[in-house]
């Protein structure tokens, strides 16, 4: 008798062990089943320092916060289209996702230029704060509506650097005739000064400046231009980075795509953004010094552009942030709102300034 109740306790174990296992194996293909797969086309290579993967990582974490309920498979550029047809195509629906450099559409959307590089603008303590707290996101979502997309501020760039030049930047009549790559309003800041600038895609700048299409070039954070290998062929590398203190990459979602989610992926998606703004803040931070290192090593001149060069600079940058503020009300606004924003929470930083050590 106990020899039968015995092999019972045991058939009961098998049975329990067995119904556990189908409920672990089934697990996985219950969420299977209930996944959402999206394609996501970034502007820049996957294989540029930080910018590239972090749209890789954004993907992950969205994963990892949704249990894998949204998976996003994240393209490089061109893939699916040319770099710089990726906004159209996430407006269109063709792609449901991308990642940009926010600038890259001021074409379409004026204060793009403003968040993507806003020359003398804020430090990216107070682009963080004025985005998400100071009514930065809501105004430049006003101006996404228009074009059926969803912006999410998801990579906050460092200060860049002022750039890289084949010739010693001595005066403003250095500029002149300057034929230079460079984005933005810095752009238009560098043409009142009689530059000639053109906005080349970051794959083709090496090329551009190794053969002289270009005879200047700007780029990013000393970690991303090392990436470039402009070192090899670029003789000075001028500092600060005037043209954009501070900058965004921004996550773009086609608006049914994002309208069609629920609220809790919705939720993942932006918090996923903080963390990734977090780790790519802290990853940049300590890589610059480490670039800025090796590119002195190849032989390349680091210095800043001489006061009265960056005080001609910030004047005809002024002059054209009047200007386009101007032409579009909703550029107006982020301007005004920013401007003001630095100047109040700026103060801040200001009191809490310590004297520097020589």
């Amino acid at each position: 008798m106990k020899s039968l109740d015995s092999g019972r306790i045991l058939l009961k174990r098998i049975a329990a062990a067995a119904a556990l296992a189908a409920t672990a194996l089934a697990a996985p293909l219950e969420v299977s089943a209930q996944a959402k797969n999206f394609d996501l086309q970034s502007v820049f290579a996957l294989q540029v320092p930080s910018i590239g993967q972090s749209p890789v990582k954004w993907a992950e974490r969205v994963a990892l916060m949704t249990n894998n309920e949204v998976r996003i498979k994240v393209h490089g550029a061109g893939e699916f289209v040319p770099p710089f047809e990726v906004f159209g195509a996430v407006s269109n629906g063709s792609i449901p996702m991308g990642f940009d450099w926010i600038g890259y559409w001021a074409n379409k959307i004026p204060v793009a230029n403003l968040v993507g590089s806003m020359p003398f603008g804020p430090d990216p303590e107070l682009f963080l704060g004025w985005m998400f707290r100071g009514g930065g996101l809501e105004i430049i979502q006003k101006a996404y509506d228009p074009h059926n997309v969803k912006i999410i501020p998801c990579h906050l760039v460092v200060p860049e650097a002022g750039g890289w030049f084949n010739k010693e930047i001595k005066t403003v009549n250095d500029l002149k005739g300057l034929k230079m790559r460079i984005a933005g309003l810095g752009a238009k800041a560098m043409e009142k000064l009689g530059a000639s600038v053109q906005l080349v895609p970051a794959g083709e700048i090496f090329v551009s400046l190794e053969r002289g299409r270009i005879e200047a070039a700007e780029f990013s954070a000393p970690q991303l231009d090392l990436g470039l290998g402009l070192q090899k062929i670029a003789k000075h590398y001028y500092f600060p980075g005037w043209h954009q203190p501070a900058s965004w990459d921004s996550i773009i979602i086609n608006m049914g795509v994002w309208k069609s989610l629920p609220v809790r992926h919705q939720n993942a998606m932006i918090e996923a953004c903080y963390a990734n703004i977090t780790y790519n803040w802290f990853d940049q931070i300590n890589a610059q010094i480490e670039a800025i290192e090796k590119i002195e090593q190849a032989g390349v001149k680091v210095q800043r552009f001489p006061e009265p060069v960056l005080q001609a600079l910030r004047k005809a940058a002024t002059e054209v942030m009047q200007e386009e503020a101007a032409k579009d009300p909703v550029f107006k606004e982020a301007y005004q709102s920013l401007t003001a924003y630095v100047k109040r929470v700026g103060r801040w930083s200001d009191l809490q300034a310590l004297p520097r050590v020589n």
